[in-house]
């Protein structure tokens, strides 16, 4: 059930009163961080993911969504970047293992001289390109998973496929050569 005093902050916003986004902002600023720590469990990513809920709320206008409810508008806002920001750290960390990986398994190449080094450098630059391409801008370069597919024209799903079909090989290589 809305409160009156939200109904009139949502006409102010619609209006454009800076006044009354300030309002809205020290009204529920401290419950949204709360309601990320519960998600995040990271008091500063909580901070930072509710300031760019704010941020977003002014520049892109998203107070021209908002009805009668800006309570619940802005705790589900939360609730679904709190969603998304652990989903991307997942990826993140399963980028980042599969990196440490391959970097691991090159590592324990060099260990074994020069001339081992020199193949897996030759089997990645001997790989069908947009393999060897994915390889490269995700692993080497560091590129963030869309950024790569956008780059190399190809959909987030066929870079996937690319880097895991690459991965693979390049492991399969690798191992058959230490054992």
């Amino acid at each position: 059930m809305p409160h009156p005093q939200d109904t009139a902050l949502v006409s102010r916003l619609k209006e454009g009163d800076l006044s009354a986004f300030d309002e809205l902002y020290l009204k529920y600023y401290t419950l949204l961080c709360t309601s990320a720590y519960f998600f995040l469990k990271n008091a500063a990513e909580a901070k930072d993911l509710v300031q760019n809920l704010f941020l977003d709320v002014w520049d892109k206008r998203l107070y021209l969504h908002f009805h009668e409810d800006i309570k619940g508008y802005l705790f589900l806002a939360v609730k679904h970047r709190c969603i998304n920001h652990i989903k991307k750290q997942r990826v993140k960390e399963r980028h980042e293992k599969g990196y440490s990986v391959l970097q691991e398994e090159v590592e324990a190449e060099w260990l074994f001289g020069e001339e081992h080094y020199q193949r897996v450098h030759s089997l990645l630059e001997g790989m069908p390109d947009q393999k060897k391409t994915a390889i490269q801008m995700v692993y080497i370069h560091g590129k963030r998973y869309q950024d790569a597919a956008d780059a190399m024209r190809i959909s987030i799903n066929s870079l996937k496929t690319h880097l895991k079909t690459g991965l693979k090989f390049l492991r399969g290589e690798i191992n058959s050569k230490i054992n």
